[in-house]
């Protein structure tokens, strides 16, 4: 008996594997089918494979899309009801059957299929449902359903997280910015999550307000929430609006007294920035509410480097102000002492006498004096060099300056410094017309991690590139290389001699836009400002000059604001700019300002 027994067990193997490999023969051939085309012969073989229950769930869907593929409505839905009556409480087939009407073309009946799952609905069931209606692109009924199951759970911070997902997905900023403001409301150690979700939402003008009219709300209702708060601070320095950011920083100071750590981020952020006010009020405002404080010290320091950035960068630079800021240096190493933390003091002052006094002597005694400070910071050290190699480009002496590059270039490998001490000798290279040289420089500076001394080697390696071309003398570059040199000198009157030289010179060159911003950026900082224009103008007005087109036109903007105090005609360059270089590094700042000479509320 036994024997008989193994003998027909062997028999129904030996006849269910060949069966078994000639279904699944049968599924790759029927899908093969359906990918080229072929429904109805995919059809015939689904409509027999569907039958074995073993292969219902992977035939499943497939057979209907090949029903609704050859508009065999009629078929697919007594294929999705019978599946229903098979397997009753799975929600995705009666998502099927809506599908179904939605392909006949009766919207009618698909949404009152929809409509009636989601009203018949259990808690348990609600993210599987969703998530059917996502696969299928229907997020409008994936809203629907979180919403639904809100209702049932009697909970308005239910489903939160996948709401957010999904309005973050459709780009549904109006939606998204309520919800996760919610979230921050439950809980403020979400913080960082809201603000990655709302990041690439916010590239819309209209967004940033969305976002700023909700947050002034909520911070009015919710007065203790800091959370609100910093969402702000974080939304203005995204803006660039560093003013605003900073108001709202000094705020919640004030409040918490949590010993201005983040006014004093910001007031670097806005010094990084240019926005010279902001960080004068925001170092300004350590040095008033914590003299005790340990931010005292940099804070006191960093207030007058935002005051000389300042006076630096506002033309034509008064040298009363200049002999205030080394006043003001000097009044700082007389409180605190000459020691190691000042190291940076004296090197700005070095620079003032150097760069703007023309009293080349003592600076180098200044640097030497911070070089030689015992217990003295490494990089601060490396800095003062370089600033000293400067001073010997000055004065003329490129041999003492490249020496000093060299030195911090290898002491200080692979670090920013080291990369900057580098990127100097690059320039050195350049000035002398040994452009080869330079290029080997600028070639591994391209990969620096300091995006900013990458992207200034980019921009020399660029201004090489394209105007020594194969076919192109490099003696054009060589003299306007030359130039760049006599500017760096503040020879300015032989740097305008000689850029007018070239111009008669090279008629139609390709470093004519860039011989014509050289002139306007002397122009300027001489304050003659109307003839500063004249050449960006020159720029501007042709289309040849594409490369630098964003950068004069801002220029131009910022000078009829700033300098010659006409608004609406900066009004109207700024939106040009928009309209024209909507790409531009300038963009954030030509909106901010667009918006202010046209009377909008940035705060």
């Amino acid at each position: 008996m036994k024997i008989l027994y193994s003998l027909l067990l062997s028999l129904l193997v030996l006849f269910a594997v060949p069966a078994a490999q000639a279904q699944q023969q049968d599924l790759e051939l029927a899908r093969e089918y359906f990918s080229q085309g072929d429904y109805a012969k995919a059809e015939a073989l689904y409509a027999k494979l569907i039958n074995d229950q073993r292969l219902f769930h992977v035939v499943y869907p497939d057979y209907l899309k090949t029903l609704l593929a050859r508009r065999d409505y009629k078929e697919a839905e007594k294929l999705v009801r019978k599946t229903m009556k098979r397997y009753p409480g799975n929600p995705g087939y009666e998502v099927d059957l809506g599908l179904v009407y939605q392909a006949s073309g009766d919207k009618a009946a698909a949404e009152k299929q929809f409509d009636r799952l989601l009203e018949n609905i259990s808690p348990e069931a609600v993210i599987a449902v969703a998530n059917v209606f996502m696969q299928h692109d229907l997020f409008d009924y994936a809203e629907k359903t979180y919403q639904r199951g809100r209702q049932l759970s009697n909970d308005q911070a239910a489903y939160t997280r996948p709401l957010i997902a999904l309005y973050a997905y459709r780009q549904k900023t109006d939606k998204l910015i309520p919800e996760v403001l919610n979230l921050l409301q439950e809980n403020e150690s979400e913080l960082g999550y809201v603000q990655s979700r709302l990041q690439n939402s916010l590239q819309e003008e209209k967004n940033f307000d969305l976002l700023e009219n909700e947050l002034i709300l909520r911070v009015q209702q919710n007065p203790d929430k800091l959370a609100y708060n910093e969402m702000l601070i974080w939304l203005y320095i995204q803006r660039k609006d560093f003013y605003s950011a900073l108001m709202q920083a000094r705020a919640v100071d004030k409040r918490t007294r949590s010993g201005g750590t983040r006014v004093m981020d910001l007031g670097a952020i806005s010094l990084k920035n240019d926005d010279y006010q902001g960080a004068i009020e925001a170092f300004q405002y350590i040095v008033e509410e914590y003299p005790e404080g340990p931010y005292y010290l940099p804070a006191r320091q960093r207030l007058i480097n935002a005051r000389e950035a300042q006076v630096q960068n506002t033309f034509p630079v008064s040298q009363a102000k200049i002999q205030a800021l080394i006043a003001d240096y000097e009044a700082l190493l007389n409180e605190v002492g000459r020691r190691p933390e000042t190291v940076e003091v004296l090197q700005h002052m070095a620079g003032l006498y150097a760069f703007y006094l023309d009293d080349k002597e003592k600076a180098i005694a200044l640097l030497q004096e911070a070089i030689s400070m015992p217990r003295a910071d490494p990089a601060l050290v490396a800095d003062s060099k370089l600033t000293l190699g400067d001073i010997y480009l000055l004065k003329g002496e490129p041999w003492e300056s490249t020496l000093l590059y060299s030195q911090v270039e290898k002491s200080q490998k692979e670090t920013p410094i080291g990369h900057e001490a580098k990127l100097r000798n690059a320039r050195l290279s350049y000035y002398k017309g040994d452009f080869e040289l330079a290029q080997a420089h600028l070639d591994i500076l391209k990969l620096a991690t300091s995006r900013e001394i990458a992207n200034d080697a980019m921009d020399l390696s660029l201004l090489i590139t394209d105007n020594t071309g194969l076919d192109t003398s490099t003696v054009a570059m060589e003299e306007y290389a030359a130039i760049d040199l006599l500017i760096f000198q503040n020879k300015m009157q032989e740097a305008l001699t000689a850029l007018d030289v070239m111009l008669q010179k090279y008629p139609g060159h390709s470093l004519t836009d860039e011989i014509y911003f050289q002139k306007a950026s002397i122009y300027e900082r001489r304050g003659e400002f109307g003839k500063a224009v004249e050449n960006l103008q020159q720029i501007v007005g042709n289309p040849q000059y594409d490369i630098l087109s964003d950068d004069a036109l801002y220029r131009m903007a910022y000078i009829y604001e700033e300098n010659l105090k006409e608004k609406e005609k900066a009004q109207q360059l700024y939106n040009d700019l928009l309209v024209k270089h909507q790409g531009s590094i300038y963009a954030a700042e030509a909106r901010k300002r667009f918006r202010k000479l046209r009377g909008d509320a940035l705060n």
